[in-house]
């Protein structure tokens, strides 16, 4: 396996990782009857506010994570593979480590900082595969 087709497989399991940090304390605060229903109705009472960013930091994750795969299979079935692109695959996952706390306790402005040096990471890999 590549060292991009590993920094995608682990930024696949912080995928989950974050659902599971995001999906218990919504559960506890808006309760098994919102959770398991249909959702068709706005639930009772708000997410506290740690509680929504952590829902939003998991979008936002499902959204780079799109390009980031895109760049990582492009490098890889191209065969072009460098220290360069697995610096750059390892760049964009320790920048999603490190975004889910920075959104979740609103530290501003860090988390913009943490997101742009991953998207820069991505387009890197990308750059790199067409040159």
């Amino acid at each position: 396996m590549t060292p991009e087709l590993t920094a995608l497989t682990l930024a696949a399991l912080l995928q989950a990782l974050q659902f599971v940090l995001y999906a218990i304390p919504a559960n506890l605060e808006l309760g098994p009857g919102y959770t398991m229903s249909a959702r068709d109705r706005e639930p009772t009472r708000p997410l506290s506010p740690k509680t929504a960013r952590l829902g939003r930091a998991l979008t936002n994750h499902f959204e780079g994570l799109i390009l980031f795969t895109i760049a990582c299979v492009i490098v890889t079935l191209s065969h072009q593979s460098t220290p360069f692109t697995a610096a750059c695959a390892f760049t964009y996952l320790g920048a999603r480590v490190l975004y889910i706390p920075a959104y979740a306790f609103g530290l501003r402005p860090w988390r913009s900082l943490i997101w742009a040096v991953g998207f820069l990471a991505t387009l890197l890999m990308l750059l790199a595969a067409l040159l």
